[in-house]
């Protein structure tokens, strides 16, 4: 879900507190565990090294020969010595962990990544397909953290962008949705004593100082996003109909479709119907997505089972392509 040598579109840096609900990648390039809240197009390669070990062997982590993973990164320019150390690495930060059977070492993820990366894969699957509700009530979180202290004002402003808040103004911030328990839990970790939440009504002022809290968003440049998006790969779709894409070609158009899509859940606050313009393109989006990483799953997997064979005793029927609409109906399953 993210090619380390492809751009689909430029986001803002202020829109980017994470790209995604998958919250836990391991991208870092040093010996210690790295968890980011970021998935950038262009990234490492242990991040594409974890992708592509995510999208072919869950729910049961299925193993990959370590071979197998060095030629899949290999299909993303990634160097065999690049691709070997990133394995090391991943290993040691207990993202993955190995094993050896006859001449073949391999490697699966542990259960914790694994579990980490179904979560977040799910949350993706599920975006915006929950019933549309809104009882009009808005979610406003103030806050006043000294400039001085500035390390811990913008953690607490990632993590609110994070939970699909933008700035009304600069210490408010607001959102159509309720916080969670969890939400105010880390919230007040951050805050420290020095945050209010309340949950509110919006009182229309009839003259030009009203602000409607919808204005909080830029939601020209993120339905641009989107019709970004679909330009980029509606073409695909007709093409993955007629089974055109196939080997390794499936994998990275998979992998990259992917690795646009998961920007929305923080670029797009799923933000009530009833707030948007008409003609909104998020349904267009997903339904993209959807034709391209799903109905490339069966070549896909079949092209890197096929590498996976060459490396080892046979081919592994555990290695298998996992679809949005299977993330969408699996929710509550865990990865073994």
């Amino acid at each position: 879900m993210l090619h380390r040598g492809t751009a689909v579109f430029d986001v803002p840096e202020q829109t980017l507190a994470n790209l995604s609900h998958l919250e836990e990648i391991f991208s870092g390039d040093g010996d210690e565990p790295t968890r980011s809240r970021r998935w950038q197009a262009g990234g490492s390669p242990a991040g594409l090294a974890v992708t592509l070990i995510a999208d072919y062997t869950y729910p049961v982590r299925a193993r990959l020969p370590a071979a197998a993973i060095v030629a899949l990164l290999g299909e993303f320019d990634v160097a065999e010595g690049a691709a070997r150390t990133t394995i090391s690495r991943l290993a040691r930060r207990g993202v993955l962990e190995g094993c050896r059977r006859g001449r073949y070492s391999s490697y699966r993820l542990t259960r914790e990544a694994a579990a980490d990366l179904w979560s977040g894969g799910a949350s993706i699957a599920t975006f915006t397909t929950q019933p549309d509700l809104w009882d009009g009530w808005w979610t406003l979180v103030a806050f006043s953290v000294p400039e001085r202290e500035s390390v811990r004002r913008r953690a607490l402003r990632t993590a609110l962008r994070w939970r699909g808040f933008a700035p009304l103004y600069d210490a408010v911030w607001a959102s159509p949705h309720p916080l969670t328990a969890r939400g105010q839990v880390e919230l007040a970790d951050l805050a420290l004593g020095s945050m209010s939440v309340f949950r509110a009504r919006q009182v229309n002022l009839e003259t030009d100082a009203n602000r409607n809290p919808v204005a909080a968003w830029d939601l020209p440049g993120i339905a641009e996003q989107y019709e970004a998006f679909v330009r980029r790969w509606s073409g695909w779709v007709p093409r993955v109909s007629a089974d055109a894409v196939t080997g390794a070609d499936a994998v990275r158009a998979r992998t990259e479709v992917m690795s646009a899509y998961r920007h929305f859940p923080v670029l797009d606050p799923l933000l009530p119907v009833e707030l948007l313009p008409a003609d909104w393109p998020r349904a267009r989006a997903r339904e993209v997505c959807v034709a391209v990483y799903d109905g490339l799953a069966h070549p896909a997997q079949e092209h890197v089972r096929s590498v996976a064979a060459r490396f080892a005793d046979g081919p592994d029927p555990d290695i298998r392509a996992h679809t949005i609409a299977g993330m969408s109906a699996g929710i509550g399953h865990s990865p073994g």
